[in-house]
């Protein structure tokens, strides 16, 4: 059954998404099946991996319990679009709503070996569910006090559904992301993140560059955009291995970083 991830901000603009596409891609060139889904109305992961708008069937139709899940995997990737939104007020009224998701992905992590779940950028019923089927959360912060913030009620809510639903659950890691390190307020940023979750906080810290936006616009993970500025996103894959205690995988990331490092 696959390890199952769930990547949440409460905080839109942290650079989730482009997070979310970036490990698909280092987890994959480290030899492990990834499955991706995204579970942000918006829909733009789906849009990253260059899913078509018009793609059927999506998450909203497998939430409203009118598709499989498996029926729903285009390429790797669970798509999302505006009706996602609309399966979500219909989950409002169902009986178990918040195991949803979990009891969906139940074929499809027979499948692979990694689920990642975008995680729209609220603290609502889809973040549950998809707290609900992960085995772990990562949360993505931004070098301002707001994020911050969010980190902090974030980890409350997974803390929440652990306690609740999903006693398996547990947080991977928190990630300080798009930051400008040359300034004092992003190192102040790691240093509070640091406090406050210590040996969670991850080492790596995805350095802000204009190329990962032009990447997405491209709809090109920023491996083939462009390889050098990958390094942030390897060096990251390489820690989430480590935790994870994946061996052989976390050997083929190593090799991975040696050589957009060479």
């Amino acid at each position: 059954m696959a390890t199952t991830i769930a990547i949440l901000s409460q905080k839109g603009g942290t650079g989730k998404t482009t997070l979310t596409r970036s490990l698909a891609e280092g987890l994959s060139r480290s030899g492990l099946k990834t499955l991706t889904i995204d579970a942000d109305p918006q829909g733009n992961l789906s849009e990253y991996f260059g899913v078509p708008a018009d793609a059927f069937p999506t998450l909203g139709e497998v939430l409203a319990g009118q598709e499989t899940a498996m029926d729903a995997i285009h390429d790797d990737v669970i798509p999302a679009n505006l009706g996602l939104a609309e399966a979500e007020l219909m989950l409002a009224g169902k009986m178990g709503r918040e195991l949803t998701l979990r009891h969906a992905l139940r074929e499809p992590k027979r499948h692979y070996d990694i689920c990642l779940i975008d995680c729209p950028p609220t603290l609502g019923l889809l973040t549950v569910n998809a707290l609900v089927a992960s085995d772990w959360a990562i949360l993505s912060s931004e070098a301002e006090h707001f994020s911050e913030q969010g980190a902090e009620q974030a980890t409350e809510v997974i803390g929440l559904a652990r306690e609740n639903l999903n006693p398996d659950l547990d947080l991977l890691g928190v990630l300080l992301n798009i930051a400008d390190m040359r300034t004092n307020h992003a190192k102040g940023t790691l240093e509070t993140l640091r406090q406050e979750f210590g040996e969670r906080v991850f080492e790596t810290v995805i350095r802000r560059s204009i190329v990962y936006p032009e990447s997405a616009l491209a709809g090109i993970s920023i491996f083939e955009y462009r390889r050098r500025k990958a390094i942030d996103y390897a060096r990251l894959t390489v820690e989430i291995l480590e935790r994870l205690d994946l061996a052989p995988a976390l050997a083929k990331a190593r090799a991975m970083v040696r050589e957009i490092e060479s």
